[in-house]
């Protein structure tokens, strides 16, 4: 009876120490889990930290961009304000220029009209040199004047040129070839210009020799005497020889001289 009680206790406390071995291991497995749970939830919020800084990053990023952008729309605006500022002041000033302008040609035209005509007279009362080109350049004239298109200035700045073309035709000396009717038969000729106090013609053989004659306002034939001299001149205007005195005849009020 003894001996069983003695069992008993040993199984007893072999029990009791077994289950006190047993209760330390589920603890330490309770805690270990606890551990690696808590260490995968502080991976995910690294994780969200971590995604959140980056977020914040790229927001920065793109808020900077944004006031960059700002500050140099901002300083677009303040120069196109001040270009249209300039523009309506250039607006005002060619409004007013045009009112002048418009002033000015009211009151130059008359003055220009009268200037052309003063051309046309010019070329037709004097000796007929470069007679087709003159008239035109006097018929352009009186064309210019009547459009619209041309302003004030144009018509006045082309009526000077033609004033200066007409006042060099009196100081210098042109040879040309050109046309001439003679005897009844257009003939090819030399002229020869000396200012606007001659002008003389001979046949490209010459064989025949003239001169515009003021005071009968057509052209007469000159002598065999004159055939050299023209011939002189014509050397002299196309640079082919040095000046020299002439002995041609001239038109003046009293008639001709030789």
């Amino acid at each position: 009876m003894n001996l069983v009680k003695l069992i008993q206790s040993g199984l007893l406390a072999w029990v009791a120490s077994w289950m006190l071995m047993i209760a330390p291991a589920h603890s330490l497995e309770s805690v270990i889990n606890s551990q690696v749970e808590s260490d995968e939830s502080s991976v995910e919020s690294q994780k969200k930290i971590d995604g959140l800084a980056a977020q914040a990053s790229e927001d920065a990023q793109r808020i900077r961009l944004a006031e960059q952008r700002l500050e140099s729309l901002t300083i677009y605006n303040d120069q196109l304000a001040r270009l249209i500022d300039s523009q309506e002041s250039e607006i005002t000033s060619l409004q007013r220029q045009t009112e002048e302008i418009d002033d000015i040609e009211t009151g130059a035209l008359p003055l220009m009209i009268e200037m052309t005509e003063t051309i046309k007279e010019m070329v037709s009362s004097d000796i007929p040199f470069l007679l087709r080109e003159r008239e035109d350049r006097a018929d352009s004239l009186s064309l210019l004047i009547d459009r619209a298109d041309v302003t004030a200035g144009e018509k006045f700045r082309r009526i000077m040129e033609a004033y200066l073309v007409e006042l060099d035709f009196g100081r210098t000396i042109e040879g040309y070839r050109g046309e001439l009717d003679l005897d009844n038969s257009v003939k090819t000729v030399n002229f020869l210009r000396v200012g606007r106090l001659g002008l003389y013609y001979q046949t490209l053989d010459g064989s025949e020799s003239g001169w515009w004659n003021a005071e009968r306002g057509a052209f007469q034939s000159l002598g065999s005497d004159s055939r050299d001299e023209i011939r002189a001149g014509l050397r002299i205007a196309r640079k082919q020889a040095p000046p020299e005195l002439l002995l041609l005849p001239i038109g003046t009020p009293e008639g001709a001289l030789k």
